[in-house]
């Protein structure tokens, strides 16, 4: 019988999706005090995987990661999807209602990369309060890869770049934790 622990802490990331570059420092210091101070960006990449949000958010639409210097407990994914959600509703353009920033939280720790939602999926668990958990990408033979599932920004180059080089931070993290 396996005996039940709290699992090492996590390295959470915002994937931020915008076409509103005005709105970054802003959406960067709410995040910022929600996790914790940042400790890394990707570069900023064109959104070119679909036209799905352009309705509500607009065109030229761009995609940009951001990571958090605290571990914290992986436990924490609900709540933490929950308050990106207020940052959304908090810059929501009052003319047409809709969001003008898309956040979404997730974690990394050494085996994989794990997104929340609030969208049932098979592939999903229920955490709480409305959020599931996915698990995204997964590392094994010395890099990241991707699922059926897994949604096409995630496996570009530059992200994979980006999480390498995150989960190489992550670990060196853990060993200064001891």
């Amino acid at each position: 019988m396996g005996i039940p622990r709290e699992p090492k802490a996590a390295k959470y990331f915002v994937a931020l999706l915008s076409s509103d570059a005005d709105l970054v420092n802003s959406v960067e210091n709410d995040l910022s005090r929600v996790f914790s101070e940042i400790d890394s960006r990707s570069v900023v990449l064109p959104w070119i995987v679909s036209t799905f949000y352009e309705k509500e958010m607009g065109a030229a639409l761009w995609r940009q990661f951001f990571s958090f210097a605290t571990v914290q407990s992986p436990g924490r994914l609900a709540e933490l999807k929950l308050q990106t959600q207020q940052i959304e509703d908090r810059y929501r353009s009052r003319r047409t209602y809709g969001r003008r920033v898309n956040l979404d939280p997730g974690y990394l720790d050494a085996f994989k990369v794990v997104l929340a939602s609030t969208k049932n999926a098979s592939q999903r668990v229920y955490l709480q309060s409305g959020i599931y958990a996915e698990v995204t990408l997964l590392y094994h033979h010395g890099g990241f890869h991707r699922l059926e599932y897994t949604y096409a920004d995630y496996v570009w180059p530059e992200t994979i770049a980006f999480f390498t080089q995150l989960r190489a931070r992550y670990l060196t993290q853990l060993r200064q934790l001891g």
